[in-house]
This record gives structure tokens, sequence and C-alpha cells, in this order.
């Protein structure tokens, strides 16, 4: 009768399953999928006909393939206004970002030409505006610049920026294709709100030359450099320069500003950029300031792209610098375009594919470097333009590039009385809008690790470099991730009133403690990295909870309980240590108790033979049939309860 009363208890206990044996290469494969393809992209390949899996294909690795059948008149209106408005705004952009990568001009029209028409096929973003980048064309100045003179090399300089472009192009396409786009998610948002700021900084800072009109600056790009560059030419100042750059720079700041206050003045906005080149070419043309210390942009070559294959330079003994170049900078380009796309695509209900988007940047940037462009992006300040003007598609690239084509066919020469001063205040006033200090007290009121980061990033480009504030903002970013894995939380758990609910006696302060019971959550995989804190973390709960029973005069400490229901994984270290773990727990007198281990923590604890050492009938399902178990063997124990009670099991319901 005692025996059917007690498999009447078990009953009642719901069991840990432990899951049924898979073949290692099936648990492989479902490994790769979670990791590569947590999207399923194969999926609509499934049953269906050869021809239709063609044009899926199709339209998968070509997206216009996809969308142009639907595209509609009203849609190409749009998209025509918006291609336009982007396309005054990308002369602008493109000559000056030229100037600042240490390019000819004419190469920033050229990139504003093929890219966009490529990104137009291959890209899956309505809202993007694909361009050159100020941060990265910053970047290929001050790397390559150490090695190569852009000002007495000309010809060498420029064949290594369309060698590192082609070598961004292919890690940017190698990522896509590989699908490990994920590797981009290490530039954490506090990582680039720091770096961003930073190469604002640096790049406003570059721009001082071409607003004093100094000829001769320094190739560093810290502040102290820089500083010392301006303070050391005084002599050389060109007021004439000085004012002339300070007065569009003030129009410049002035639209934007009525633009942020009414939304009627955002064309005013848009069109600002070119408005201030033809003022100023005009201005400049007229009153021959050419002559008066305001330098120009001089002779820009008429006609399209020329092909650049032969100009790549495989044989260069900076080969080594131009494919560094070319991954640091193509992470960032990268990491910009992607995280400005899908800004967009949220804000109109869409989804874009970050792999197809690595993919496509990865194509424009080869195809661009063997069409004499150098690197190019989804600049926010475009795409916000492209954005705010109404496009439906990424027809408004094409529009944009039409655009471009008839600048280089026609209007080339009408630059030559361009001031550099206005191109600096281009520069400037779009770099301001980087240095997002709104972000910055946001991250320190959220997060100070994160505000360190930032500020770490930030004082690291500002007063180093562009690659040491980027490392340095990388590094602390990765740092913490060690430390969350090397030093995981845990809690003691204690009852919520009138409930079976267990959670932290710190974030719920009235949650009761059990007595004789100390219940401890790991909020954690368990590895080899924090197997011997988590050992040494248990044992001071413990021997912190008997200190504190014997303060109070409670019940002495009986039963350890280990809420599993975190832990998604455990190694063989990890194993190891739960062994030692139980061992103490004995030599001291105690019952380890498992709850709710996960599916492959269980199955591995099964294979190790650790479930036979602490016994099947001490892992439970939940946190409060594990309490229950321990409360009804601590009721046995006691020595005025007669055998009937006990055998009556203990009541899940309590």
């Amino acid at each position: 009768m005692g025996n059917g009363k007690e498999e009447e208890k078990q009953e009642c206990l719901h069991r840990v399953a432990i899951p049924p044996p898979k073949p290692f290469l099936e648990s492989l494969a479902a490994t790769v999928k979670e990791t590569f393809f947590p999207d399923d992209p194969f999926h609509q390949f499934k049953g269906q006909p050869t021809r239709r899996r063609f044009l899926l294909g199709l339209q998968y690795f070509v997206p216009f393939v996809e969308w142009a059948p639907r595209y509609t008149f009203d849609s190409f209106k749009a998209d025509l206004v918006s291609g336009i408005t982007i396309a005054s705004l990308a002369i602008p952009q493109g000559i000056s970002y030229a100037k600042l990568a240490n390019l000819p001009p004419v190469v920033g029209l050229y990139s504003s030409f093929v890219p966009p028409l490529v990104y137009a096929m291959l890209g899956s973003s309505r809202d993007l505006a694909v361009g050159t980048v100020a941060v990265p064309s910053l970047l290929i100045a001050s790397i390559l610049g150490k090695d190569v003179s852009p000002t007495q090399n000309t010809k060498e300089y420029v064949n290594l920026v369309l060698t590192a472009t082609f070598f961004a192009g292919v890690l940017q396409a190698a990522l896509g294709f590989l699908r490990l786009g994920f590797i981009v998610d290490f530039l954490s948002h506090a990582t680039i709100v720091g770096f961003m700021g930073g190469a604002a900084t640096v790049v406003c800072l570059q721009q001082l030359k071409g607003l004093l009109g100094l000829r001769h600056f320094t190739n560093n790009t810290d502040l102290v450099s820089v500083v010392i560059s301006i303070a050391s030419q005084v002599h050389s100042w060109k007021w004439e320069s000085a004012l002339l750059g300070c007065c569009f720079l003030f129009f410049l700041l002035l639209t934007r500003y009525f633009s942020k206050r009414k939304r009627v003045f955002f064309w005013v906005n848009a069109m600002a950029p070119l408005t201030s080149v033809i003022l100023a070419t005009l201005l400049v043309s007229l009153t021959h300031a050419e002559n008066h210390g305001v330098q120009v942009i001089g002779r820009l070559s008429k006609g399209l792209n020329p092909l650049s294959v032969d100009d790549l330079a495989f044989r260069s003994p900076f080969l080594a610098t131009a494919i560094k170049t070319g991954m640091i900078t193509g992470i960032i380009a990268l990491a910009e375009g992607v995280a400005v796309g899908r800004s967009f695509a949220i804000f109109k209900n869409y989804h874009i594919d970050g792999n197809k988007e690595m993919i496509a940047f990865g194509l424009m940037n080869i195809v661009g470097s063997c069409t004499s462009c150098y690197l190019t992006s989804g600049p926010f300040s475009r795409s916000a333009v492209n954005f705010n003007a109404g496009c439906k598609s990424a027809v408004s690239n094409i529009v944009m590039a039409v655009g471009i084509m008839i600048t280089l066919l026609l209007l080339t020469p009408l630059f030559y009385h361009t001031p550099l001063v206005v191109l600096s205040s281009i520069i400037i006033t779009a770099m301001l809008g980087l240095i997002d200090y709104q972000a910055a007290i946001h991250l320190w009121q959220i997060d100070k690790f994160d505000f360190l980061v930032c500020l770490a990033s930030y004082v690291g480009v500002v007063f180093g470099s562009v690659e040491t504030g980027l490392i340095l903002a990388v590094a602390l970013s990765l740092l913490r991730v060690f430390i969350s894995i090397a030093r995981p939380r845990t809690f003691e758990l204690g009852n919520i009133p009138n409930s079976m609910i267990y959670r932290s006696v710190d974030q719920y302060p009235n949650a009761e403690r059990v007595p004789a019971i100390l219940i401890l959550q790991i909020d954690s995989p368990i590895y080899f990295a924090n197997s011997n804190y988590l050992r040494e973390r248990i044992s001071r709960w413990i021997y912190e909870e008997e200190d504190r029973i014997k303060a109070t005069g409670e019940s002495s400490l009986q039963y350890v309980i280990l809420d599993l229901s975190p832990v998604g994984s455990i190694d063989t270290s990890g194993i190891s240590i739960l062994e030692e773990i139980n061992r103490n727990i004995e030599r001291k007198g105690l019952k380890l108790v498992l709850a709710n281990p996960r599916s492959e923590v269980i199955k591995k604890l099964e294979k190790s033979k650790f479930i036979e050492s602490i016994g099947q009938d001490w892992i439970y399902l939940t946190v409060g049939e594990a309490v229950s178990a321990c409360n009804f063997a601590l009721h046995c124990s006691w020595p005025n309860v007669n055998s009937v009670e006990c055998d009556a099991g203990p009541d899940n319901n309590v």
C-alpha cells in the first residue's frame, strides 16, 4: 500500500524529459542553419518546379526583377523628384568628399554615377541613396596618405585608393555570400555614436585648412597636430577665404535650422549645398577672387567614367596598406549603410535583408573600383533627403545617376571657379549633424559602460587617430562581452507570497526565503570561461546563507536548488564544475537539486552520468516543484511525523 502511494506521489510531479538523441550530422546541420540561415531563405524554393526556382533565385539575388513588374507611373513621378533632389546634393557632396579623401574632385562625381546604378539593381532598400561617405573618405586619406603622398605621387595614390575600394567590395560581398553579417554587430551602437562624433570632429578640424586658405597642412588628424599646424601658419591665413567660408557656413546652418523647425523649409535645406556652389562659383568668377588667396577647384575632366581595371595596384609595394584600408573602410561603410537602410525601412514598415545589402554594397564597390570610383555606401544625409523627398523605390538612385551623367558630359567646365572654401563649408555642415551629443547623454542615463565606450571612441579618434579610436572602442565592447561571459550573474530566489512564483530577492524585496533551502539562479551558459567563477560564487552563496541562518536562528540549511532555466548550454568544463559543486555540497551534508535544465543541458548531463550521481529524483521541471519536494523530505525527517503523512506525498499546490 505504501509503495502504491509512493508511485502516486512520483506521478504528480512533472519529470524533466531527456530529448531523444539525434545523429551528429543532423545536429550539425541544424546548428549551421540556425547560425547562418536564421531567416531560412531557401524555404520559398521547396516544392517548386525548376523554372519557378530559377525565377525565385533571380528575384532573391536581383531584387529589381521582383519589384520592377509592379512599378507604377505614380511611383516614377515621386522617384523623379527625389532623384533630382539628391542629384543636386550629390554633386557638391561628391566633389567635397573626394577632396576630403585627397582625390581629384571628378572622382567624387564618378562615384555618384556607376555605384547607384548597380545598387538600384541589387539593393533591397527603397530609401537608401548611394554615394561617397565622409568618414571612410577621411580614413582613406589618413591611412594611405602616410605611405604615399597624394600631391607628389597622385597617380599612385589614386590607384591605391581604387585598389582599397576593390578589397572593401570583396570583403563586403564575401560577408554577404557567407552570411557573416553578424560580424558588423561587433560595432555596437555606443561605438558608432562615439566614432562618428569623433570622426566628424576630426573632419571639421581638417576643413580649417580650406576655410583659412592654407596650402600646407599636417597629415595627422589628431587635435594637437591640427592646432599646432594652424597656429604655426598665422601669417598665411587668408581673410578673404575665411570671410567667404564663414558666410556660406552661416547660410547652410541657417537653412538646416529652419528645415528642422518647419518641414516646409525642407526643400530649401536640400538645395542649399548646390545653391552655395553656384553662388560661390559666380562670385569668384566675377570678382577673380582666385587672385586674392581664394583657392578654386580648377579644371575637371569632361566625360563619363574611364575604365580603371588596369590601374588596380595588385603589384604595388603598398598593397598591404591598401588591403588594410579596404578592410577598415569596408566595415565602417557597411555598418553605416546597413544601419541607415534599416532605420528608414522601419519608418515605412518594410524589411531589408542585411546579407543582400552586403552583397549589393560589395558588388557596387567592386564594379566601382573598375570604373574609376572610390568607396561608396548609403550616407545618412543623402538618404534622409531621399526619404523626405518622397522616394518610392531605388529608381531615385537611377535618376540621380542620370543627373550626374549629364553633369559629367556637359557641366564640368562650369565648376572651374568653384572655391574650395565652399566645399569645406558644406563638409562642416554635414559633419556637425553626425556629432550626436543627445545620443551620448542618453547612453549616460541608460548605461554608464556604454557611455564609457562612446567616450573612449570619441577621445581616441580626436586625440589619437581614427584607427586608434576604432580599435579602442571595439576592444572595450569586446571586453564587456568577455566580462559578461566570464562573470555571469547569479541570483538568490525567493517565493512571491501567495504564489508558486520564485524571483530574485534583490528585484522583489517582498520575496520570501524558504527555510532550510537556498535557491540560486545562474543567468548564463556554463562554459570553461566562467565555470571556476561559478564554483567559487556558489560556494560563497552557501557560506553567506549559513552565516545568515546562524545570525537569525532559523532552520539549518539542508538543500541547494540551482535554477538552470537561463542556462542554454554547457560544455565539459561546466559539467566538471557541477560535479565538483555537488561533491562540495555533499561534504557539507547538503543536497543539490536541479530545476528546469534545458534541452542541450539535460542531454549532456545524462551522457556524462551526472544525473546518476545526484539522482533522477532530484531534478524537477520548476523551482516550485523542487521546493515542494524538498519541503516534503524535510517534513518526513521531523521526529514526530507519522508515516501516513509522509506517504501522502508533497502538496504541489502550496
